[in-house]
């Protein structure tokens, strides 16, 4: 006979009739279900940022270098030392400076596929202030048309309501391409949720493996003397009872168990090297980086050979994902803040200063430079450089 631990009492004839008539449809809906995680920026926060080493490092890797990559202010002209909207950037509030506010930008738009900025003007040319909202407090107001005239804020059971209808909006919303949703973005969170699950899921498994003396799960078998086949209720009680107080827990880890009276261990289920958890974890990982951009060599993932080595990887890392979202949100931010002062200038990132990208901006200017059928003009153009001035150098 085998005996498990969800079992009442040895010996006793099974019932003819359920208890409960709805226990099949209960039983039957719930066996076998894969239970996911919700869905919603919220809670794909506490579960894919706050609770997942993986996403919270690609979050972080991602914002942070994007954050700090230098910013020029140039117009067709000339490319601008000192210049009120660089100055904005650079300062944007007094809690927070150039790389703490695009970084708190840049998580928003990566956790929500939705970023908010407000924009705290006296009407008077470029703003005073720059503030960047949460975004699971935000939702859009659309009008008859379809197209948003509002942006409510929610925060401690009050709503406050931010007008879009005129030009310019006080609220800049930059949002990730979504191809289901005409007012929200898509961000690689909601994308890797699965593997998220995956990764928490066999992490959890790990945990409890451990908390249970890194052994799985068995059976006690009862082989009795003459044929009997069962154990007496006293007899069942003090043995679950020994088994939940002595060989249960991490701190009964290594314990040797006394088996007496026919009584004999049978080990069930998979051990880990069979259910392979960690090959699992890689892979979930893996997904989890894929979804971000990120490089696996860069976040440690062994087993990458992607790329030839780690400064490969870097710049790929840069240019693949960290520009295009930098140049997207920075062109975003000049256009949605010229129009407070009226002045058509571009604030992007200073390629020439990105240290990932020295050789091949290195080569791309050696190259640029030795095409003698190019004009100094169109030279400058390429490299994205405003037109020389007089007196200037070419």
């Amino acid at each position: 006979m085998v005996l498990d631990f969800f079992r009442r009492g040895g010996g006793q004839d099974a019932p003819q009739q359920k208890a409960s008539a709805t226990g099949p449809v209960v039983a039957y809906q719930t066996s076998g279900r894969v239970a996911w995680s919700p869905r919603d920026t919220v809670s794909l926060t506490r579960t894919g940022f706050s609770g997942n080493p993986v996403g919270f490092r690609c979050v972080k890797l991602i914002a942070e270098a994007a954050a700090a990559l230098p910013l020029v202010v140039q117009d067709d002209a000339q490319r601008y030392d000192v210049h009120p909207l660089l100055q904005l950037v650079t300062r944007p509030n007094a809690a927070q400076g150039r790389a703490e506010m695009l970084e708190a930008l840049y998580g928003q738009l990566l956790l929500s596929g939705n970023g908010y900025v407000e924009a705290v003007s006296d009407g008077t040319g470029v703003p005073q202030e720059l503030h960047v909202l949460r975004s699971d407090r935000m939702s859009v107001v659309p009008g008859a048309d379809g197209w948003p005239v509002a942006y409510e804020y929610a925060v401690g059971g009050r709503k406050h309501r931010f007008d879009a209808s005129g030009v310019p909006a006080s609220v800049c919303h930059i949002k990730s391409f979504h191809p289901q949703d005409d007012h929200y973005g898509f961000s690689p969170m909601q994308a890797a949720a699965m593997a998220l699950d995956v990764h928490n899921s066999a992490s959890r498994w790990s945990k409890a493996l451990l908390d249970n003396a890194a052994r799985s799960s068995g059976a006690i078998v009862y082989r009795g003397a003459e044929g009997q086949g069962s154990l007496s209720s006293d007899q069942y009680d003090r043995l679950v009872s020994e088994m939940e107080s002595h060989h249960q827990g991490a701190r009964n880890a290594g314990r040797p168990m006394l088996l007496e009276g026919g009584l004999d261990w049978k080990p069930m289920g998979f051990s880990p090297s069979d259910m392979e958890f960690q090959k699992t974890k890689e892979s979930a990982a893996r997904e989890i980086a894929l979804a971000f951009g990120v490089p696996p060599m860069l976040l440690g993932i062994q087993g990458d050979a992607t790329y030839a080595n780690y400064q490969e990887a870097n710049r790929a890392f840069f240019r693949l994902t960290v520009l295009p979202l930098a140049t997207r949100v920075t062109a975003t931010l000049a256009e949605w803040l010229g129009q407070f002062s009226g002045d058509a200038v571009a604030l992007k990132p200073d390629l020439d200063q990105v240290p990932a990208l020295a050789a091949e901006r290195d080569a791309q200017w050696a190259r640029v430079a030795g095409a003698d059928f190019l004009t100094d003009a169109e030279k400058r153009s390429l490299l994205g450089l405003p037109a020389a001035q007089d007196g200037d150098d070419a």
